[in-house]
């Protein structure tokens, strides 16, 4: 696989919860939990499952950076 994004990181799935259009893939990224919305369809084709390792790619033109009051 090769991509532009440079934002990719490597993490395991922990959960998915399927709807009806969407599915809310959980992902453990070294002790960061992240969440992927994608659709239902997308998650079969890939054959996601629970303790599958993924790499996750963060495509965004805003990124907001907060630090401690």
């Amino acid at each position: 696989m090769r991509l532009s994004a440079r934002n990719k990181i490597n993490a395991t799935i922990t959960g998915i919860t399927r709807g009806e259009a969407t599915a809310n893939v959980e992902l453990d990224a070294a002790g960061t939990r992240l969440v992927a919305s994608i659709t239902v369809e997308a998650a079969a084709e890939l054959g996601l499952t629970e303790g599958m390792q993924v790499i996750a790619v963060v495509k965004a033109s805003d990124v907001m950076v907060a630090v401690p009051d």
